[in-house]
């Protein structure tokens, strides 16, 4: 008998062992570091003055806690072994981002002080904002990329219903879905050059150090690469699967039409009740892919026609493997 996995080593190691061990060693660093802090240190700045005081330990002790609630809080979904792949990486990846900002800003604002008389006189360490998010979004890509799709297969046990389409087998079907090339240009000048110059006119540059990695994970979610082959059906995303079915779980493939805000309720990928995805990115056919374990997975592509008719081609072949009889002839 099987075991249904419930968590993910690597999501829990990243996801919430990662984000406790930033708020335990804040708490550490806080404890070495006391006897050579001010009495009371500097917790906030307005721009690179310091205009807000309290005990170290106090600081530390919220710090621990933000950590946690939030950092951990965003990368907890990445231990949930049944939870979607792609949702588990992103969430991770943000959540570590936030922990490393969190961590380094108050690291780096402690270090600062130390054996310092007057606390007043403690500089804003500017440069932790950018360097604890990218730091925070890299060890959380390294985890992402250790995840693994932990979902229940169920192998399918019939052919597709003979009323849905079927077509020529040719192999694999690649499309790009999302935002193009000079969509993405576009949105990143929209995104950047604003906070280019609000630098120049503030004379700080740590805004781009945050948007230019958040921008990254947003604008990853706008493309995808699309492939049906002999395998099944898998989408690709920054270099790695973030959703796969496999043929021997694909009941059946069929053709709709989808509204992204009207029938899924926003663009991109999407959660619509009990195990129905949709990765829907523009208003069209799209292909619907029903699994034996209940799972229905929408794409919004122009080629969707082929690549059901493919699809169900496949599975026809499938069936009649494994029982024994002659494949069903294509579709001309």
């Amino acid at each position: 008998m099987t075991t249904r996995r419930v968590i993910d080593p690597a999501g829990a190691l990243f996801g919430l062992g990662l984000p406790l061990l930033s708020a335990l060693a804040v708490l550490a660093l806080t404890v070495a570091w006391q006897p050579r802090l001010p009495d009371r240190i500097a917790t906030h700045w307005t721009g690179l003055t310091a205009d807000s005081f309290g005990s170290a330990m106090s600081s530390a002790w919220t710090m621990a806690l933000l950590i946690v609630l939030i950092g951990g809080g965003c990368c907890a979904i990445a231990a949930l072994a049944q939870a979607q792949l792609i949702m588990r990486r992103y969430m991770l990846v943000l959540g570590l981002g936030v922990t490393g900002l969190m961590l380094t800003v108050h690291v780096a604002g402690l270090a600062g002080q130390l054996d310092l008389a007057d606390p007043a006189q403690a500089p804003f360490p500017m440069w932790s904002i950018g360097a604890g998010m990218f730091a925070g979004v890299a060890v959380g890509w390294v985890g992402a990329a250790l995840l693994r799709d932990y979902r229940e297969r169920k192998p399918a046990t019939a052919p597709p219903d003979p009323e849905l389409p079927r077509g020529r087998v040719e192999t694999p079907i690649v499309e790009q879905v999302g935002t193009g090339p000079r969509t993405t240009v576009v949105l990143v000048l929209i995104v950047m050059v604003p906070a280019l110059l609000v630098c120049a006119a503030t004379g700080s540059w740590w805004m781009p150090a945050i948007v230019a990695p958040l921008g990254f994970l947003v604008l990853s979610l706008l493309r995808f690469l699309v492939i049906v082959d002999e395998r099944g059906l898998r989408v690709r995303n920054l270099g790695t699967t973030a959703v796969a079915y496999d043929l021997d779980e694909i009941v059946s493939a069929k053709v709709t039409q989808t509204r992204p805000f009207q029938d899924w309720g926003g663009w991109g990928l999407r959660v619509k009740g009990r195990g129905r995805y949709g990765l829907v990115t523009n208003t069209g056919p799209a292909v619907v892919v029903t699994t034996a374990s209940g799972h229905e997975f929408t794409v919004t592509t122009d080629r969707a026609e082929e690549m059901a008719g493919a699809l169900n081609t496949l599975a026809d072949r499938r069936s009649a493997a494994s029982t024994g009889g002659l494949p069903v002839p294509e579709n001309e």
